[in-house]
């Protein structure tokens, strides 16, 4: 009976080690990492490495959304999704500037056109220079209305003006 108290004692302990690892061989482990080193996901993105960006309706389009950014080391993963989309193919692209006038109408980054409320890309940019600051992301109504913008988001990381829902009607910059 003694020795079933004292396996009984000492089991919890003998678990607790096992399920630590307990040695120090340097293998990766179930855990992914080696001993002393940080885990990160694939291509070196973690949670802090998304940043999301409302995109914001304009021109009475009724189209508004989010992007998506996602590190991936030198390059970044955008994901654009509208709601209420034109069944038209349309342009989207980065912009130096903010959401409205100051837009420079020559794209930094194109991005392939949203197709069905939903565009996917790899930018080779780094989201630490995409979330300096100075930068927006906006959606053209069509190929054919290039200058009709349906909708906008200001990235992070500057102090542009917000982004505006406001119809200001089609202008030669887009609104």
């Amino acid at each position: 009976m003694r020795r079933w108290l004292l396996v009984g004692a000492c089991l919890p302990a003998v678990v607790a080690f096992a399920a630590c690892g307990g040695g120090d061989d340097g293998d990766a482990g179930a855990q992914g990492a080696p001993d002393g080193a940080a885990e990160t996901a694939p291509d070196g993105a973690g949670p802090s490495d998304e940043v999301t960006v409302d995109l914001a309706e304009l021109n009475g389009s009724g189209e508004s959304g989010t992007a998506v950014l996602t590190a991936m080391g030198d390059r970044t993963q955008v994901v654009l999704e509208l709601n209420n989309p034109t069944t038209d193919s349309q342009p989207a692209h980065i912009h130096e500037g903010s959401c409205g006038p100051g837009l420079n109408p020559q794209p930094l980054h194109g991005l392939p056109n949203v197709m069905q409320g939903r565009s996917e890309t790899i930018v080779d940019a780094p989201l630490s220079e995409l979330t300096a600051g100075g930068l927006a992301i906006n959606i053209h109504q069509s190929n054919a209305d290039f200058d009709t913008f349906v909708a906008c988001g200001n990235l992070p990381g500057g102090a542009g003006e917000p982004t505006t829902t406001e119809d200001s009607g089609s202008t030669g910059d887009g609104y």
